[in-house]
């Protein structure tokens, strides 16, 4: 079965959850031409393995941009005739705006510098034909962090998966693997 309307969904969970796995097997079963948004950033050489093990693991039909921030800024015209773009992940995305700031920001501009990401994935959804599947973690659920840094993002992003959450299609959120869905 191949989905012809746009759909926007949005799979949260904890860390290992099966979020990225779902997307993954969701867009090779309805996906036609599939483009992959990373957000990881090629930091170290551990982290050139683990991106190069993901890329080599998907479907060599598959395109993967790499765009740690401003990811509309990374795709252009020839991405118009995807139908399924997965972008994983927000976290990653939210992480990446909010070490661009100051180390004594507020919140208002920790929220501020995350939203500006997440409307600019929201212009991706309105701009292009595909359906968009983002990946997110679930922050909400454990301590608070005893940091500062830590309480900017659990807050922030929280905000930033509220605000996809209200507008997307539907929510999956993932426990050891299976998808229990929240919204559809």
């Amino acid at each position: 079965m191949k989905i012809n309307k746009k759909k926007l969904i949005l799979v949260s969970g904890g860390a290992r959850s099966g979020k990225s796995t779902f997307a993954e097997e969701w867009a090779a079963k309805y996906g036609k031409k599939v483009l992959f948004i990373a957000t990881a950033e090629r930091s170290d050489e551990e982290m050139d393995q683990r991106i190069n093990e993901h890329i080599k693991n998907r479907p060599n039909s598959w395109e993967t941009v790499e765009s740690p921030l401003n990811i509309s800024e990374s795709l252009n015209e020839s991405h118009m005739d995807y139908d399924t773009i997965i972008l994983d992940c927000i976290n990653l995305l939210s992480s990446n705006a909010l070490l661009k700031l100051p180390e004594n920001s507020s919140q208002r501009e920790s929220d501020e510098a995350i939203l500006i990401q997440i409307d600019d994935v929201l212009q991706i959804y309105n701009k292009f034909s595909a359906t968009l599947i983002i990946v997110t973690n679930e922050v909400g659920l454990g301590l608070v962090p005893p940091y500062k840094l830590g309480r900017l993002f659990r807050d922030s992003l929280g905000r930033a998966n509220q605000k996809i959450a209200k507008i997307a299609d539907e929510v999956i959120f993932m426990v050891s693997g299976i998808p229990l869905y929240v919204k559809k």
